[in-house]
């Protein structure tokens, strides 16, 4: 069965993401036209050269290097208008790879270079957003699109921004999360944040155990009171070769809390050598609540699909493996039960129902 699994039949088949950056998903050819606008400087200006250029500096093997490339994004995102286009091509082009409920972050506090306010920063992006999810109904695609608001962790504005998610949260923002370097920003920093979130009822994600080992994830979790754990590989340091959990794994496992894993990202900042070394697998084995995701689709030339394609091509997996993560991922959304229940039940069980049987 794996063998006839083509790269174009799971770009039809319904999919799930929850950890994807705004500012790293930009089309090539809309970073030129913008920086082109307000007078940045890129590395070249040619989109083909240039999309390859943000794959090849992102290959660094390092987490704060990787980070750098963000430089060139964020700069032509300073903008209403910009905001705005870049929100819409985000749900056009996660649509047209077959995403029908997507879950994507951005840091408002990184966006204010122009004079935007952080609300008119959060309005421009969910207004681009819900353009583009019409415009894919219009071309016959379904998606939905929640967004989550970062904190940087290197910051002090986590508070500022936990409220401005709090004040859009009947809008369209449906979660919080922090991100950045781990290495010196520990999570518990941003504790009155988290604390007032729990008050509010509201859900958040944090960047754990990615560069940073399982401190990082035993805060996120038990200081912080994590929803989800963003990436979250690094828990495989607490299992031990023949399968046995330590008790910070078990934990995760039990609770069912679920990892956000981006196995491409992740061999490009060096948390893991490559796909086949990576983690997923034995994660899968043991039932964590494990789920596929792209992180920053330009960064790592991926998307949804292209993820899933090296799965089956590491793994051996077929599509009930990846309706496994599928389903994974919308039972962890951060929308109401009875969304998440409709969306599971009407759209991505039919769909993998026609290709099991």
């Amino acid at each position: 069965m794996v063998a006839t699994i083509r790269y174009e039949d799971i770009v039809k088949v319904p999919k799930a993401l929850l950890h994807d950056h705004l500012d790293g998903g930009l089309r090539p050819a809309t970073i030129v036209e913008l920086a082109a606008e307000v007078g940045h400087e890129l590395p070249t200006t040619d989109p083909d050269a240039l999309g390859r250029w943000f794959v090849e500096a992102a290959d660094s093997g390092s987490l704060e290097r990787y980070l750098e490339t963000f430089a060139h994004t964020v700069a032509v995102m300073q903008t209403a208008p910009a905001l705005r286009r870049v929100a819409r091509e985000c749900a056009l082009d996660l649509a047209a790879d077959g995403v029908v409920y997507a879950e994507v972050r951005f840091a408002p506090e990184q966006h204010l270079e122009q004079d935007l306010s952080l609300d008119e920063v959060v309005e421009a992006v969910l207004a681009g957003f819900a353009e583009g999810t019409a415009q894919a109904v219009e071309a016959g695609l379904t998606i939905r699109v929640g967004t989550l608001l970062t904190a940087m962790r290197h910051a002090a504005r986590s508070q500022e921004i936990a409220e401005l998610a709090v004040r859009h949260r009947d809008a369209g923002v449906v979660g919080f999360d922090i991100a950045g370097a781990e290495a010196g920003f520990p999570p518990t920093r941003h504790l009155d944040a988290f604390e007032y979130l729990q008050r509010e009822n509201f859900h958040f994600t944090i960047h754990a155990g990615e560069a940073f080992g399982l401190p990082s994830i035993w805060q996120a979790i038990q200081w912080c009171g994590a929803d989800r754990l963003g990436h979250g590989v690094r828990i495989v340091d607490d299992i031990a070769p023949d399968g046995t959990l330590g008790r910070l794994a078990a934990y995760v496992r039990d609770k069912r809390i679920p990892l956000e894993l981006c196995p491409s990202s992740n061999v490009q900042t060096g948390a893991v050598d490559s796909i086949a070394d990576h983690p997923i697998g034995l994660l899968r084995d043991l039932r964590f609540r494990a789920t596929v995701n792209t992180d920053n689709r330009l960064m790592s030339g991926t998307s949804m699909s292209r993820e899933m394609s090296l799965l089956v091509e590491t793994f051996g997996y077929g599509w009930r493996e990846l309706q496994w993560f599928t389903i994974n991922a919308m039972k962890s959304a951060f929308i109401p039960f009875d969304e998440r229940l409709r969306i599971i039940d009407e759209v991505i069980k039919p769909a993998y129902a026609e290709l099991l049987a």
